[in-house]
């Protein structure tokens, strides 16, 4: 099937699940396309969000299985982008998934985080695919590295105002100290474990970095 809304030619259903940033852009994108887009959500704050940057009124539902269900059985791709502060919450069961069309595409860009699919599994750029209950799964954790220049580029751009900031300040210690975003993406602290999730996940023990830095 092709993305592209011509005349007489029912138009592509994607069905998104999460509002986030890449809920967003996925939306925006799928719509430039010409595509029919369903996004679900249990925040309303983010669906509302969603709705005023994207300056039109698309289909937005809170994650009730029923309306998740419905939509899935009719929809040709499905996009799973949730987060959660630990691992992501499985949205979608293993039952939801049977009952999708064959052929049907599910890209999972919450794989990195476990998932929000529960059929889904990591994949590579080598071999991006792996098919189940007729549906196809794209499951590569790392999308953006599939186009090295532009992604380069654009985690430069995210990371040059960082760097320069730092210098600014004397040094990462101190900026650290004054830097609360930049302190809750700290991972190690002079040998130390500082993020939860990693030490819970590999039984390591680590260190609120609030206690490390004075």
């Amino acid at each position: 099937l092709m993305f592209g809304n011509i005349s007489g030619v029912p138009p592509i259903e994607v069905v998104i699940v999460g509002a986030g940033t890449v809920g967003e852009f996925a939306a925006r994108s799928a719509l430039g396309l010409g595509a029919n887009v369903k996004v679900f959500d249990n925040s309303l704050t983010k669906l509302r969000n969603i709705q005023t940057n994207l300056k039109q009124t698309i289909y937005t539902s809170t994650l009730q299985p029923k309306n998740l269900l419905k939509s899935l059985k009719r929809c040709d791709v499905a996009i799973g982008a949730v987060r959660g502060s630990d691992r992501s919450p499985i949205v979608v069961s293993s039952t939801m998934v049977e009952h999708m069309k064959k052929g049907s595409v599910i890209i999972d860009v919450s794989i990195d985080m476990g998932g929000c699919f529960e059929t889904s599994e990591l994949t590579t750029h080598d071999k991006p695919t792996r098919e189940k209950f007729g549906v196809i799964h794209y499951g590569v954790p790392n999308i953006p590295a599939r186009y090295p220049r532009t992604s380069s580029v654009s985690i430069s751009n995210i990371f040059t105002p960082y760097l320069l900031k730092i210098g600014e300040d004397g040094g990462l210690e101190n900026s650290l100290r004054f830097d609360r975003g930049l302190r809750n993406g700290l991972y190690m602290y002079h040998g130390i474990l500082t993020n939860k999730s990693v030490g819970e996940w590999f039984d390591l023990k680590y260190s609120d970095i609030n206690f490390l830095i004075f």
